[in-house]
């Protein structure tokens, strides 16, 4: 498949997911107790499921995706779900591209990150904003860390003696 090819079905199924309607389960912006799910409808008389123009609309074949964009990310890659560098060897750059898990320490995702975009692979997940606030902690001295922790045990001291009252 063609990257021009990949790019016009990413636009007809970017425009197929606008006039998609939202699929709810009848009578659930009526009652509390019916959730918003879809669920299909089985009432004997029911629009829906007989699909009349004053029926819900209810999901089908039409509203679905081109099967060979299927499942990609909106940028034409597959996503791939990254833990360890390891897991690298066996993708490709110019097909795959990498999420990191958030599950992932600040201290191990800092680093997977360099080497993934060191390798050439795109990182769907970046957050860029949270990656300046790691790297500005990253730069803090370690002994202020250290002074601040041992301010606040000794003010924890202080405040824990027990006043003893006179009657």
């Amino acid at each position: 498949m063609t990257n021009l090819e990949t790019k016009r079905l990413l636009k007809v199924r970017k425009a197929i997911q606008k006039t998609k309607p939202s699929f709810r389960r009848i009578e659930s912006w009526r009652y509390k107790r019916v959730n918003g799910g879809w669920r299909s409808a089985k009432g004997i008389d029911s629009e829906t499921r007989q699909k009349l123009k004053s029926g819900v609309k209810s999901p089908n074949v039409g509203y679905r995706a081109p099967k060979k964009v299927r499942g990609l990310h909106p940028s034409g890659l597959q996503e791939t779900h990254i833990m360890h560098i390891e897991e690298l060897d066996s993708l490709d750059p110019q097909i795959h591209g990498i999420t990191i898990p958030a599950r992932l320490g600040i201290r191990k995702r800092l680093q997977l990150v360099e080497d993934v975009q060191a390798k050439g692979f795109k990182v769907l997940n970046l957050r860029i904003p949270y990656s300046e606030l790691l790297q500005s902690k990253a730069d803090e001295p370690k002994e202020e860390k250290k002074k601040a922790k041992k301010k606040k045990s000794s003010a924890k001291k202080k405040s824990s003696k027990k006043t003893t009252r006179k009657k």
